[in-house]
Formats: C-alpha cells, structure tokens, sequence
C-alpha cells in the first residue's frame, strides 16, 4: 500500500550549495540530512564535478548527496553519476519525466512556484502528478534565474498538493528559508524536509556556520528534539 508522506513525524534538512570542504563537515557535524552539489554552470554556486567528487568521498556514512541540474544533457547526468557517485539527483528545470527517470537513481523533482504554468494550485498539482515516480517534489520561489534567490512564496499555493495523500511523494520545502523564518514556514507547512541554500550562507556558495548551526536547531525545534 503506498504510504502517506503529509505528516512526517520530523522534518529532514538539506544543505544545498556547498563548495568547501569545511562547510560540508559542518553541515554534517550540526545534523544536516543531505548536501546539494549544484552542476548549473550559471549558478554562484556551480562546482565542476571533479571537485564535486573530492567532497564527495569526505562525505560521512549516512548523509545523502545530491546532484542539482538544471535541463542537463545525458553526458552531464552521466559524467557527474561517474565521477561523483550521488546518492539523489534533483532536476530543477523543465526535464521530462521521462529524462527524470531513466538514469537509475532515485530523483527529486522541482518546481518553482510562479513559474508561467504553475499560478494556481490546481496548476501546481498537475505539474507533481506528472512525476509520480520521483522520490520527492521540491518547491521553491518562481524568479527569472534558478535557485537561491532568497525569496519566499505563498505556501497557500500548495494546499492542493497537501490533499493528495497517497499520491503524494515527500514533500520538500525550499525558497527563502533561514533560521528565523523556517519555524514559521513548518508551522504553516508540515514538509518531509527543507532545503536551505542562500539562507544559511555568508556570501554565494560560502556557508555560515552559525547561521547553518542556528537553521538546524530551528528545525529540531519543531520536531521537538
């Protein structure tokens, strides 16, 4: 029977965006779930994935990878599959489920709220239905570039999304999150994780550790732990 992932019993964490070895050990040491490599060349966050795959395998046991990638080619899939062995990869630009689904890894789906196309709920709950074999769907604020804006959206936009049950995958929760917003955001939204990039971040792909250290324990803090 498919499970139902809208009530989580806690809250995971990603940090997105790393490209220092030290804010990789951080992420960890602190409590983070999984870290983000982005291989968007346009991104301020973009790491190539010969040095994607050297914090890769400082990675400790137990903390997924995952590789971003905004309307790749198969080669770039597949040379960052090779060389950097992650454990997720995550799509966030307009990649076919098709695509999404044929490299053998477990993948996450986003969708920017906003865009041209996801305007309502309805829209946005069409738009997830399309890849029902993702192992998550990722929501973040619509802006004309990709990722890390810092912006939040309407979390009412979701609220279709929120009633699909068992059709649902998990629901991760993304776009201007940072230690003083992310327990309000929960409060309204009972997301399976958040993803947290430029809100935990000193300037781009240069992480805070106190600002990292103060994210996570906000989260744990509405688990309860």
């Amino acid at each position: 029977m498919p499970a139902d992932y809208s009530q989580p019993s806690r809250t995971r964490i990603k940090i997105c965006g790393i490209t220092r070895a030290e804010d990789l050990q951080t992420a960890a040491l602190l409590g983070a779930d999984a870290v983000g490599f982005v291989f968007y060349p346009k991104s301020k966050r973009y790491i190539s994935p010969t040095d994607a795959s050297k914090l890769s395998g400082q990675t400790p046991a137990f903390i997924s990878t995952v590789a971003l990638f905004v309307d790749p080619t198969d080669n770039e899939v597949e040379t960052v599959m090779s060389l950097v062995a992650p454990s997720v990869l995550q799509f966030h630009g307009d990649e076919p489920p098709e695509q999404c689904a044929s490299y053998g890894l477990p993948y996450i789906k986003a969708f920017r709220v906003g865009a041209p196309g996801m305007e309502t709920p309805e829209q946005m709950t069409e738009a997830c239905l399309a890849h029902p074999y993702a192992c998550g769907w990722l929501f973040d604020t619509y802006t004309p570039a990709y990722g890390g804006s810092g912006e939040s959206f309407d979390h009412t936009m979701l609220s279709s999304v929120k009633t699909l049950g068992t059709r649902a995958r998990p629901l991760i929760l993304s776009g201007g999150l940072k230690p003083d917003t992310v327990a309000n955001a929960l409060s309204n939204f009972k997301a399976w994780a958040v993803d947290v990039s430029s809100g935990v971040e000193e300037a781009p792909g240069i992480k805070s550790a106190v600002k990292m250290r103060g994210f996570i324990q906000s989260v744990r803090q509405v688990n309860g732990d």
